[in-house]
């Protein structure tokens, strides 16, 4: 079987001299991704990135990791903008029923009566709510707050998401015609297919996967954090 990898990080600049990198977080367990002795890898490439130093940043976003095998500026040089991925269990890292982000996009979206509604194109996230973004079907695009009292059906695995279309109110959607979100961060996948989404679980900010709705709801009003400014200058 082959291993599945969650993009953790990207690396956004370097600190000092001793090839210290700041990277933009992409896991909702930043200190479970980023624990010393925790293995990490450039997207797509298996050499090795051993965490011996890590800590949140005091004066801004992100966090400043060291890796056993980068020893200079020179070294880290070659890891700026690279995303990072982590190896996970399947087994020990997801709840029962639960999915990753990457699984959860393309899987189509019906009404309780079984119409095609669209299909998942993309995910975000406001404050600890996930949002499907939904497209391709008779209503135009829209946006699906993972709740409980929505969502009837989640089951990616068996490519099953399903709605009560009432309670979305989707009769007032517009019809092809994208509706303004909130601005967000990248969305947290593998941008070649080799890795996969560290994404949360629904209505809560605590496993790194798309879980069963919960009984809350989406809070709109809160947008994410701005993008990191560009590299630290050398202590």
């Amino acid at each position: 079987m082959s291993e599945t990898r969650l993009v953790v990080a990207r690396v956004r600049g370097l600190h000092g001299l001793h090839g210290v990198v700041r990277v933009e977080v992409l896991t909702d367990q930043p200190e479970v991704r980023f624990a010393v002795g925790h293995v990490l890898h450039p997207e797509g490439g298996t050499a090795p990135l051993t965490i011996v130093e890590a800590a949140a940043v005091d004066d801004g976003p992100g966090w400043r990791l060291r890796f056993a095998e980068v020893g200079s500026r020179n070294a880290a040089e070659s890891l700026r903008d690279a995303y990072l991925e982590t190896v996970v269990d399947r087994a020990t890292d997801l709840e029962p029923g639960a999915a990753y982000w990457h699984e959860v996009i393309g899987v189509e979206v019906r009404g309780l009566e079984g119409q095609v509604l669209g299909s998942v194109a993309d995910i975000y996230r406001v404050a600890t709510a996930e949002i499907f973004v939904v497209r391709g079907g008779s209503v135009g695009e829209f946006d699906l707050p993972l709740v409980k009292s929505i969502v009837k059906v989640f089951a990616p695995e068996r490519g099953e998401i399903v709605v009560d279309e009432v309670v979305l109110d989707l009769a007032g959607a517009p019809v092809d015609e994208p509706k303004p979100r909130p601005p967000r961060k990248r969305p947290r996948w593998s941008r070649h297919g080799k890795g996969a989404a560290e994404g949360a679980s629904i209505g809560a900010a605590s496993a790194p996967a798309v879980t069963t709705p919960t009984e809350g709801s989406a809070d709109a009003t809160a947008a994410p954090a701005p993008e990191p400014a560009p590299g630290d200058a050398a202590d």
